[in-house]
């Protein structure tokens, strides 16, 4: 009976790819979407993610949303000085 509650290496492995097929997409969207980006920037972001999702993923992740935070960084300092 406990030899099919065993979970092997090889099953872990297939659980993780698709939990990050699945989810790393969907959160990239939601953070695209809930966030001000300069120009066209967001439908560009969207697009990427929408056509290649993990790979579009981890690079809004890793170049997107620092660029966007840096937006809105540089947004806030100009909306302190104009008050």
């Amino acid at each position: 009976m406990m030899i099919f509650l065993a979970i092997g290496i090889w099953q872990i492995i297939l659980i993780f790819t698709i939990l990050s097929l699945l989810l790393l997409p969907i959160l990239a969207l939601i953070s695209i979407v809930s966030k001000t980006f300069p120009n066209n920037d967001k439908l560009i972001w969207v697009l990427v993610v929408l056509f290649l999702p993990l790979l579009g993923s981890v690079l809004y992740f890793l170049i997107g949303r620092p660029r966007q935070k840096a937006f809105e960084i540089r947004n806030s300092k100009q909306n302190y000085i104009k008050y």
